[in-house]
């Protein structure tokens, strides 16, 4: 299934339709989405192997920049006071023994010096030991100090459990009603699921489920600096800061040069020069791309979990669209 739509959009349709038959013939068939948004307007759109407009689809770690979001919500409703406030103090049981040294800003920039790392099967924070738990919260207590907080990025789920737990308690909501309150409402999303875990806890760090266009909705608020429909969302100030490039992230990820407040930075090399892009990310290769200079967005679904060429493909698919605009 695929729709384009080509009056003034300033993009190239028969490169996307190359491109949109290559992955139709690609040998893994789990790329299952593209929507491109331009200037607010569906410009082209197209589904895989059972795919439609309407499935709904994990988008797995893309969800922790959602996440963040919800974080700004609590914020700018004075919930949570400030991005510099200890997560002690919301964080009720939280073990004194440095942990309280951590701030808000140091879980959304993944340096909460715990000693997490989703990369290292046997960190005591690895994601698996909380897929484990009987008690989501009581796992991450656990889970020793290892450096000072703000001193080194390493990317683990628990940062972003944490963050989601840290907005559950401020607003007195479940994760998921407060973003259908704040977010997902606001934005026409009606239709979405997210994985509930023990004890009375939604994911933040993952498994949200939503469509193409709504993962293309979400971007489009990043794109329009937190304006929805001529009204102010979220504030400027939470938009920049999770797009700005906080940490140099490049020596530890092939796919990003920088992180902001769970958002990640890449400068994308397209016909020799460099065009910035803005992305939420997800395993097995779901995105949700930024591209202010060309006012675009771009979301990819995919379920190649678990496997490294759902990335690449992803990044390919970004590179080729950028490609084929004018």
């Amino acid at each position: 299934m695929g729709t384009t739509k080509v009056a003034g959009a300033g993009v190239d349709v028969a490169a996307l339709e190359t491109l949109y038959a290559e992955m139709e013939r690609e040998e893994h068939h789990d790329l299952k989405g593209v929507v491109i948004v331009r200037a607010g307007r569906v410009v082209s759109e197209r589904y895989f192997n059972g795919d439609s407009a309407e499935t709904l689809h994990d988008i797995r770690s893309a969800t922790k920049s959602i996440t963040s979001l919800l974080m700004g919500f609590a914020v700018q409703k004075g919930m949570v006071h400030s991005v510099h406030d200890s997560i002690a103090a919301y964080l009720p049981g939280l073990p004194k023994d440095g942990r309280e040294r951590i701030t808000v800003e140091d879980l959304l920039t993944m340096r909460s010096g715990l000693d997490a790392d989703d990369t290292v099967a046997t960190s005591p924070g690895n994601e698996d030991r909380l897929d484990e738990s009987t008690d989501w919260i009581r796992a991450a207590y656990a889970v020793p100090m290892k450096r000072a907080p703000g001193e080194k990025y390493l990317y683990c789920s628990l940062n972003a459990f944490l963050t989601g737990a840290i907005v559950e308690n401020a607003t007195h909501m479940p994760l998921d009603e407060f973003a259908k309150a704040n977010l997902f409402g606001p934005l026409g999303i009606t239709k979405f699921r997210w994985r509930q875990v023990p004890v009375n806890r939604t994911t933040g760090q993952g498994n949200l489920e939503i469509t193409a266009r709504d993962a293309a909705a979400i971007g489009g608020l990043m794109l329009n600096d937190g304006v929805v429909n001529g009204r102010r969302l979220l504030s400027h100030e939470w938009i920049a800061k999770s797009l700005a490039s906080e940490v140099a992230i490049s020596d530890s990820d092939p796919y990003a040069d920088a992180y902001g407040w769970m958002w990640y930075t890449r400068a994308a090399p397209v016909g020799g020069r460099k065009i910035e892009v803005h992305f939420a990310s997800g395993n097995g290769g779901n995105k949700i791309y930024i591209v202010p200079s060309l006012h675009m967005v771009v979301a990819i679904m995919s379920s190649a979990y678990g496997h490294g060429y759902g990335q690449r493909r992803s990044q390919e698919i970004l590179l080729r669209v950028l490609e084929a605009v004018r």
